[in-house]
Parts: structure tokens; sequence; C-alpha cells
């Protein structure tokens, strides 16, 4: 079962919203047979696209949930993931690009590069991840794919070249002119299955040959033999300037430009051949472990079969069967019946069956592979977990997971709801790392939060879909931070004498704000005044101390707590004692820093026709916005601002009403910021008053 690495491509398929990432899939699904009818995203056979299996994702014609499927095309095997292009479920694109080899990054040739975009290519970077870019949506009014070209340089700073142009544009897409081959390229038929190869219609001419000369100019930096030949002005082979293409891509030093239309199917069997062509396959790309025996040393995982197991626990899900655990294997194959062990647990589990996914369907398998992306049944683990066989105890560098910003408190209308609640919220906080829940002890209510009202509104629809929990919901909740802005120093001397031995700790100090990071401790005790192990009993006081301001009750973030004296009692004094002395100096201190309070800032883009610009800017000047820039894109105006979360809720209503339901916007979180005073006044104000009613 040993199979040529050579021959295996995993590809994350990524774009900004309504770019077209699910229609292409289908047609890949189609051109490769792995389907034998094509079904739209909103399509009217009510059928809807084949990796949107979620009801809710039919239903609202979005990508809720990466889905992952498997096909082949030209002797290659072809694992895609499809992810989702809000940025609420940006944690689905995240995984899916740790665990991926190359990507296709979508844009629209008429949005070009949008807010979304840029997330996906920062992601991309982030994960070293070499890209082709697809310009989509060709034979849309208003297509121009010679302008995204452009942004994809300016914007994304990425070296972008045309290898294909199109032949004709918007309602008169015909086919395209490769400029490696040098030949128009026609796709006939209702599905677009059949290939014709033409020579270059002869008023095109002159642009091919100029944008060839383009092509090997750029491409011709990564391979000296292409250099020579150019130079020598001979006969330039195909084979040639595909490999220099393919190593710049490899490189990350250059990213080849295709077009087409997916939703026409024009094209697609072209990007087919360039995911074989350009994209790594699995012994292209370096992966690094850490040897959890050996401190944490990083290793560079082989890839070799015959190694033992190294494997990435990426997503879960909960199918029919149970948990169902998507795994990368980076070395070492996986069989039905071996015994894994999760390196973070310790735990061994044996591998009862193994499938191959499609959408939401599956393939039974014996084995996978290295380099395979495939599902497990009935393993318990949680997201990010690395599986190891053969003696080997090594870890995979985990994902980056954001904080969430928005919180909701939600309450079960009755005891069986509250029953399916609990089973649903145990299923979900597993699957996705960016949806925390928990029970705010003063309210008694169960707290709900995520990326953003979408995040947090689709999990309250699928409670009440999939569980069956009718859930009453309350108003959404600012994730604010509180932080110091001045140093402070406390003394604090905590007493109790009761019957028998008491309690005695003495902590001096200073509290300070901290540039980077949340939190820092500095223990700056010298000749013993506070005993060593009475130090960490310090520390913990401290962070126990973060958990409340006393503004309004919320986490504190970016201190610095030094300690350099204090005394003890040789009888008294405990872990208990200096814990709470730690406390009472904390709160000594805290009063004394100027605490502030901060609230997550957005970074918000409004998309739509240039004539309602003015309403737009307004709008976002009403929701204390600071407008960073504008750009006009055709008849379209893009804003970028940055806004207070707490600004935003019911905004998609109001921009609606203002553009009649033309415009759109996407946010994402940008930073943490001092609220002005007077909102500042309002926040303390209604938390006294909660205080007051609890």
């Amino acid at each position: 079962m040993k199979k040529d690495l050579r021959k295996v491509r995993n590809i994350g398929i990524s774009a900004h919203i309504d770019s077209g990432k699910t229609t292409l899939t289908e047609r890949i699904l189609y051109y490769t047979q792995r389907i034998h009818a094509i079904h739209e995203v909103r399509g009217k056979d009510g059928v809807g696209a084949t990796m949107d299996s979620m009801e809710l994702e039919k239903e609202r014609g979005i990508t809720i949930q990466s889905a992952a499927t498997y096909c082949s095309w030209k002797e290659c095997d072809i694992n895609i993931i499809d992810t989702p292009g809000h940025v609420d479920f940006t944690i689905e694109v995240e995984r899916a690009l740790r665990v991926l080899d190359g990507a296709v990054l979508i844009l629209c040739s008429v949005g070009g590069v949008q807010s979304q975009s840029i997330t996906v290519n920062r992601q991309m970077t982030r994960y070293k991840v070499p890209r082709i870019a697809f310009i989509n949506k060709c034979d849309r009014t208003g297509a121009n794919p010679f302008r995204v070209m452009q942004q994809l340089r300016d914007k994304l700073d990425l070296n972008a070249v045309m290898i294909q142009l199109p032949i004709g544009l918007e309602s008169d897409l015909q086919g395209m002119i490769d400029l490696v081959t040098m030949k128009a390229v026609y796709f006939d038929g209702d599905q677009g299955d059949t290939i014709r190869h033409e020579t270059i219609p002869a008023d095109m001419l002159e642009e091919a040959e100029a944008r060839r000369e383009e092509l090997l100019d750029a491409v011709s930096m990564f391979s000296d033999e292409l250099m020579e030949t150019m130079l020598e002005e001979a006969e330039i082979p195909e084979t040639m300037v595909h490999e220099a293409i393919r190593r710049g891509t490899l490189s990350l030093e250059l990213t080849p430009v295709m077009v087409g239309s997916a939703y026409k199917n024009k094209g697609v069997q072209l990007l087919l051949d360039a995911v074989n062509a350009y994209l790594p396959c699995p012994t292209d790309v370096e992966n690094t472990a850490l040897d959890l025996d050996k401190d944490e040393t990083e290793i560079v995982v082989s890839n070799n079969p015959n190694d033992p197991l190294v494997a990435l626990a990426f997503k879960l899900e909960d199918g029919r069967y149970g948990q169902l655990t998507y795994i990368r294997t980076y070395q070492g194959m996986v069989q039905k019946g071996d015994t894994i062990v999760n390196s973070r647990t310790g735990k061994k589990a044996k591998v009862g069956r193994l499938v191959r996914m499609h959408a939401n369907e599956m393939e039974e398998i014996d084995g996978a592979g290295s380099g395979d992306i495939v599902a497990l049944f009935g393993i318990d683990c949680a997201s990010g977990d690395t599986f190891c066989s053969g003696g080997v105890n090594w870890s995979m560098s985990s994902m980056h997971v954001p904080a969430p910003v928005i919180s909701l408190a939600i309450k079960p209308v009755d005891n069986k709801a509250q029953i399916n609640m609990s089973k649903a919220l145990n299923r979900f906080t597993k699957e996705d790392p960016t949806f925390k829940t928990f029970v705010d002890h003063e309210t008694s209510e169960t707290i709900i939060s995520g990326m953003g009202e979408l995040h947090l509104e689709v999990y309250v629809e699928r409670m009440k879909r999939e569980y069956n929990a009718e859930v009453e919901v309350g108003a959404p909740q600012v994730a604010y931070r509180e932080t110091i802005t001045q140093r402070a120093v406390f003394d604090y001397t905590h007493k109790k004498q009761t019957g028998g031995s008491g309690q005695y700790g003495r902590v001096a100090g200073y509290l300070e704000p901290l540039e980077e990071g949340e939190y820092e401790f500095l223990d700056s005790i010298v000749g013993g005044v506070i005993p060593r192990e009475f130090i960490s009993s310090c520390d913990k006081g401290f962070q126990k101390s973060l958990v409340k301001g006393i503004l309004t009750g919320a986490p504190i973030t970016g201190v610095r707590v030094a300690i350099n004296d204090g005394s003890f009692h040789a009888v008294d004094s405990s872990d208990i004692a200096f814990q709470l002395a730690a406390i009472g100096g904390f709160k000594q201190g805290y009063g004394k820093a100027m605490p502030v309070i901060m609230e997550p800032i957005m970074k918000v883009a409004v998309e739509g026709p240039s004539e309602f610009q003015g309403a737009v800017m307004g709008s976002l000047n009403q929701r204390r916005g600071v407008i960073i820039g504008t750009f006009e894109e055709g008849n379209y105006t893009v804003v970028e601002a940055e806004m207070p979360l707490a600004e935003m809720f019911g905004y998609s209503t109001t921009l609606r009403s203002l553009t009649q339901g033309k415009a759109e916007f996407t946010m994402e979180f940008a930073t943490y910021k001092q609220v002005p005073k007077g909102v500042a006044d309002e926040l303390i104000k209604a938390h006294e008053a909660q205080k007051k009613e609890s």
C-alpha cells in the first residue's frame, strides 16, 4: 500500500466571502468524477453544494465548517479542504492551513483583494503555505483580472505573475490563453468537459507575447538554466518554464495567477493541472515537531512511511457514530487495529474505524500512509493533539487560536432543554477552540463567548436544531479588560488570630504597566524575608486577583507585579496566608495605579456602491469609528475603519437600510484600546447597579 508521495497534494481553498470557493470545489469534484451532477450553492434544486452539508449552510448559502474531500486528477491524489470565508469562523481556516501543504487563494475579479483575502493571505504566510491565485468570476459585469493582479502585488505584497490571459471578459468570456504553452484553450459542452486547444486569436497575439515576456522575466530568477536559454535566444521548452514556476511557488517568492469562471465551467481543469504542477507534495514541505522526552527539542518530521507514526488531530466533529477526528499523518502509517498514543495525555487508543472523508459521506479504508488526511472514529482527544506510535513521544506545534471577543448569556427554557444544552456546549467547545463557555458565579447564568455575532448566532441555532435545546438569549456582552496606567507600590500585612495557630504574611512591592503580554511576576526578594516555598503562593494570589477588576469586574491584563520585601512568622505563615496577603497587596496597589477600562477594537471594512459612501462614513463616525482609509474600485467604494466592538451590534441592519441592502461589511479583531471617559463612567455605573441587585 506504499504510495508515491510525490503524487499527493494536500490543498486548501480559501478566500473572502462570496468569491466562489464552494462553487469551485463543486466543479473540481465534478471534473475529477467524485460527483456526477453539479449542484449550486444557492441552488434551486434544493440539494445545495456537496461541501455545504449542514442544513444551516444550505439555507444561508455560506460555509460554516471546513469540509474535507478527496479526489484524483491525472495520477495525483488531491486532499481538499474547503474553508469558510467569514472571519467569525477564522479557526476553521487556521486549522486547515496548519495541516495543508499548499493553497488556492480565490479572488473575485470584480471585488478583488477584499478584507478577508488579506486575513487569509496573512494566515497562509504564518504557516508558510505556497499558493496559487485564481481570479474567479471573470464572467461578471465589471470583471477586471488585471486590476486584481495589481492588488495582489500592492495590497498583499505578493510577487504575482499571470500565467494565463482571459479571452474576452464579462459575458464575452470564451476561454483563456495559456502563456506557458502559448495556446488558446476553450471549454466546450454544457459543463465545459471538452477542452479544445487552438492557436491564439490574431487580435490578442501581441498582448500574449508581451505578457509571456513578463512571465519569463519573473520566473527566470528561479532557474539559471532558463535564464541561459533566454540569453541564447533559443527555443524554451515548456517543462523548463513549469519547473521554474514550481520552484518560485515553493519558495513562497512567486504566486502564479490564473483566471476563469467556476460557475461558467471555464478554467477549472487548468487550475487542477497547476495544482499538480506547482503546489508542493508532502515531501517538499518541512514540518517540525517537539520531542517531549528531550526538553522539547525541535525535530524535523521525516515523511517516511517506515518511521514511527506522527499525526496531528486538527479538527473534531460529533458524527452519527460518535466523535470523528480528522488527522493529518506526517510520517509513518496508521492502520486498522493499530495502537496509537496521545502525546498530550499519554493515553493509548486502538484504531477501530478509519475513513476517508467526502464532505459528510465517508469511505472505509484499511490504512493511510504518510502525508494523508483521513478521519478516525471513537478516539477521545482534543483539537490540536498529536498521535504517535513506535516509542516516539513528539508533539506537532499547535495552531494559533485567537481569543474570543464577544459573549452572550443563554438560559434554557426548561429542564429538558438544560440537559440538551449542556450536551451541545460540551460538544461545541471540544470542536471549536474559539468557542468558550462558563457559568458566571454571581448571576448563575451560562455565558458563551466567540469571535462575532454570526459565530454565536450559528451555535445557538445549532443547539435548537441538532439538540432540540430551546434557549433564551440575553444581550451580547463585550469582552472588556482592565489595566493600569502607572506604577504603584503596596505593602500589605495579612494577620488573622483565632484559637490555635493563626495566619500571618506580609508582602511589599509594586505594580507597573506591562507593554507586551498579560501578566508578569518578578521575584526581587533577597535575604529570605519571604521563604522560597511561599514565593509561588504570592504568585498564585496575584494571578487570582487578575480574574476581576474593581471598575467593571472585567479581567485585568497588562500588569507586571514585583515583590521586593515582606516578612513571615515561623508558626503562623502558610501557603494560604501568603496567597491572601498577595491578594490584599494587589488590591491596595491596583487602586493607586490609575486603572482604566479597555475595549476590543475591530478592523471593519464596508464595501458598497460609491453613491452611499457619505452615508456609510457618517454611520461609522456616529459609532465612535476612526476611518483609516477609503478605496475606489470602479463604482464601488471600500471604507476601512477601526470600530469599538460595543458599537457594532445591529450594524448590519443599519447598513442595509442606509444602502438599500447593497453594501456588506466584514470585521475582525484588531487590538484593545482605552474607552473614552464618558463610556467608562457609564460602564462603572452599570457595574455598581448590577452589584447592588445581586
